[in-house]
């Protein structure tokens, strides 16, 4: 017979986790500093939202709306969705977290694509299940490959459409094939945190999805176009009998008042996501054109963030080129934890952020900008 521990032991599992590391956000002493490796929004959040979050100063006291009625009734008007169908929470990633809990056990398979999202692997460790990861074709979701993978022991399949950190994207069409190719049990989780930014027509979120089917949920964040990131705010569709069983498990007060407030103005603010939308579409392009003239690979994307490709040669390569940015202050995201040491990732930044990585890269590189 097995002695007993002699102190409290995780369930078998959470000690293999390899835990969430975010992109870098510090430069050297006296340098000055450009985040550009967290897709932040180079914008920053709507002034409406400043002016809401400051608002609610004087109220820290009170406990917020636990149901987070007024804006999941602000993202069902904006939408056109049933309110009732939309659960909020603290950030997207808690909600990736809830729905991985509430729907996956000891044993279960979660199925995700080889440069996913890497909390996907995370939620399903931290429920006891079994991550399954599925090889992509040209860093893409490859949609048979998922569905070859799925086996009587899956219950979740995730999806990031857009991806992120490669910034590909799967069309509706394709999305509608994975979901009509699974059985009926089978959750599948649309994560569209990136969904504002793309300018393609043949995509599409998912909302038409879930409205139409019994087994997809699809989860968004404020953290990245409405610039609220620090405020952790995200949320998600499903249908009725899924929002149902995550408000069940959910904390009671998991979105704090403050963000409500500022995610009710920010959605609102059409003006401010209309500039953002037109300075990422300007600079996503003119940075993609201006890197591939240095001779560098860069996948193409949708998203607010580009993966560049770097050469395996000693004194080109990612690792060097990320250290030589990071003495300038530009801060860039390693990849290699997504299977992609060879390249870094970069949020499209300010101006000056942007045409300051592309003159560094040339000096790295050795070529005139």
């Amino acid at each position: 017979m097995a002695l007993p521990a002699s102190r409290p032991v995780p369930r078998p599992g959470v000690l293999d986790i390899e835990a969430y590391v975010p992109g870098k956000s510090s430069a050297p002493a006296g340098v000055k500093l450009h985040k550009l490796s967290s897709n932040e929004t180079p914008l920053g959040p709507s002034p409406k939202a400043i002016a809401a979050y400051g608002n609610l100063a004087g109220k820290l006291e009170l406990y917020p709306d636990g149901s987070a009625t007024k804006l999941r009734e602000a993202i069902a008007g904006r939408y056109g969705l049933d309110a009732n169908r939309i659960v909020c929470g603290t950030g997207s990633d808690e909600l990736l977290q809830l729905i991985t809990k509430v729907y996956l056990g000891d044993g279960d398979e979660g199925v995700f694509t080889e440069h996913g999202f890497l909390v996907y692997k995370i939620a399903i460790l931290a429920a006891g299940g079994k991550p399954v990861i599925v090889p992509e074709t040209n860093l893409t979701a490859d949609i048979d490959a998922i569905l070859a993978a799925v086996t009587p022991r899956t219950k979740i399949v995730f999806l990031a459409n857009p991806n992120n950190p490669t910034g590909t994207y799967l069309p509706f069409d394709e999305v509608k094939r994975l979901q009509a190719g699974l059985p009926p049990h089978v959750l599948l989780v649309l994560d569209a945190a990136y969904a504002e930014y793309v300018r393609r027509n043949d995509y599409a979120s998912g909302l038409e999805l879930v409205a139409t089917s019994e087994n997809v949920v699809m989860t968004r964040t404020f953290s990245k176009i409405y610039g609220l990131a620090n405020l952790r705010l995200g949320w998600a569709y499903g249908p009725a009998h899924i929002i149902d069983a995550l408000n069940r498990t959910r904390g009671p007060f998991n979105v704090n008042g403050a963000a409500i407030e500022a995610g009710v103005a920010a959605i609102a603010d059409e003006a401010h996501i209309a500039s953002a939308i037109e300075h990422n579409d300007k600079w996503l392009a003119w940075t993609t054109a201006e890197l591939e003239k240095l001779g560098l690979i860069v996948t193409p994307s949708v998203g607010n963030f580009l993966l560049i490709h770097f050469p395996a040669a000693a004194g080109k390569t990612a690792k060097e080129a990320d250290a030589f940015l990071s003495q300038r202050g530009l801060i860039l995201r390693s990849v290699a934890s997504y299977g992609l040491p060879d390249a870094l990732r970069m949020t499209i930044g300010s101006e000056e952020a942007n045409r300051l990585v592309v003159a560094a890269l040339a000096e790295f590189l050795g070529k005139a900008a």
